[in-house]
């Protein structure tokens, strides 16, 4: 009986034993999901890191491998626009621009406090009476003016023609040499001195009105003449002396004088009544990091200014891949002009 005993025991021991190798099994095979598991999460990881990797290298691929630097008005380094959570950001590189440039652009300030340099590569003289298209005269044929400022002029000449179907606007007065002008002030014919005169600049410009069979006259914005008025700062232009800006300009209101700045420094001035001296005072409010920003129809723009480094080149922001235009004011400083859209 005890013999029995003893087997029924070792028989119900040998059961738990095999009891405590199935749960070992059980416990390996969980442990073994567990790694596996583990093992196929991280690897998940690091195929996500490797995706963004190579989407970051294909940006860097499409927009010519090294990311452009981000500067500020001065061309210090500051982070990436590109980086930027704010949409629409433009991301700058560095120009570097001699001091003597702020005397050459489109908006360089010419009164008598602010003379004309006359630096090379200014301008491109080009006479009107050559240049110009059928919807206009012109007083004689050596008038010259800068290539851009005629290439606009035609524009605008042609446009008041088809809106008012008449064409008796003959430009009178254009660029005046150094020479010309010093004649001019000891002459009594001009009270400022050669250097001092807006014309220099090649951008400024007189039109006068000569209707077949009558008496001709300055330009005045009167009846269909008002058009050119109304329009011209969709071409660019200004009237360089705007009447109640005398104090301003130093000189008389003239409403027959045109001055071309470019599109969107001309909408400016216009929408906000400013002459060109207040608008060269206006800018320097703005930055590479807040513009101003100016829409002209479907066209968008970001203009700012930059100080001039006296002492050495000017680190001037620009864009990367937008199209971008750096003129001087003549006075202190660049006057950056961006098209975000066109």
């Amino acid at each position: 009986m005890n013999n029995g005993n003893r087997r029924r025991n070792r028989k119900r021991y040998r059961v738990r034993y095999d009891r405590v190798i199935a749960v070992a099994l059980v416990l390996l095979v969980l442990i073994v999901l567990i790694t596996s598991c583990s093992k196929g999460c991280s690897d998940k990881g690091k195929d996500k890191n490797k995706n963004s990797s190579s989407q970051s290298d294909i940006i860097n691929n499409i927009s010519g491998g090294e990311q452009p630097v981000v500067t500020d008005p001065n061309g210090s380094a500051v982070p990436d626009a590109t980086n930027n959570a704010t949409p629409g950001a433009v991301a700058y590189t560095t120009q570097n621009i001699e001091y003597t440039d702020i005397n050459k652009g489109d908006l360089v300030l010419v009164n008598s406090l602010h003379d004309y340099k006359f630096l090379e590569g200014d301008v491109n003289l080009t006479t009107v009476y050559e240049s110009r298209n059928s919807y206009y005269g012109v007083s004689d044929m050596v008038l010259s003016l800068d290539s851009n400022t005629v290439t606009q002029l035609n524009a605008m000449m042609e446009g008041f023609a088809m809106a008012t179907s008449n064409q008796d606007i003959r430009v009178i007065g254009g660029y005046r040499s150094l020479e010309a002008q010093t004649d001019k002030y000891n002459s009594g014919k001009s009270k400022f001195q050669g250097g001092f005169t807006d014309y220099h600049t090649a951008r400024t410009f007189d039109i006068g009105v000569f209707p077949s069979g009558q008496s001709s006259n300055y330009y005045k914005p009167e009846g269909i003449y008002a058009w050119i008025n109304d329009n011209a700062s969709n071409y660019g232009f200004i009237v360089r002396f705007p009447e109640g800006k005398e104090t301003l300009t130093g000189e008389d209101s003239r409403a027959y004088t045109f001055r071309y700045v470019g599109i969107p420094h001309a909408t400016y001035m216009k929408q906000n009544n400013l002459c060109l001296e207040e608008y060269i005072e206006t800018i320097k409010s703005y930055t590479s990091n807040n513009p101003l920003k100016v829409t002209c129809g479907t066209a968008q723009y970001d203009v700012f200014y930059v100080t001039a480094n006296v002492n050495n080149t000017t680190g001037v922001p620009v864009p990367s891949t937008l199209p971008y235009t750096v003129s001087g004011n003549n006075v202190d400083g660049f006057i950056v002009t961006v098209t975000t859209a066109q």
